[in-house]
């Protein structure tokens, strides 16, 4: 078990899990390429921050999420990994990520992406 991170603050919790919400929240908040001992990890969720909140950025920001969660079902931890886009509010969008785990337990994460 390890020490869960908010996903809005990403600060410890204080609570244990065993869920992938640490590994969803670090493949999505860390920018591709940027961490030097795997610099495949991440997403190019960052480069939106500049875009205005349309329909192709919202499918931009899907494709990058799915790309970055990848790993996880490469690795076997998880067996399905569906993300949808969707206006949140004005400067932002939100991912909702559902991640079915190798256990059969799907899990639902909320993700804001800003967005100009």
């Amino acid at each position: 078990m390890e020490m869960l991170i908010d996903l809005t603050t990403g600060d410890y919790t204080g609570e244990a899990t065993d869920t992938l919400a640490n590994a969803v929240y670090i493949r999505l908040m860390t920018p591709l390429g940027s961490w030097w001992a795997e610099p495949l990890l991440g997403s190019k969720l960052h480069t939106l921050q500049r875009e205005k909140d349309k329909s192709r950025v919202r499918l931009l920001a899907r494709q990058y999420a799915e790309q970055a969660l990848q790993p996880l079902l490469d690795d076997g931890r998880a067996t399905a990994i569906t993300v949808t886009a969707e206006g949140y509010q004005p400067g932002w969008m939100l991912l909702l990520i559902t991640v079915t785990s190798a256990g059969d337990k799907p899990q639902t994460w909320k993700y804001p992406v800003k967005v100009s």
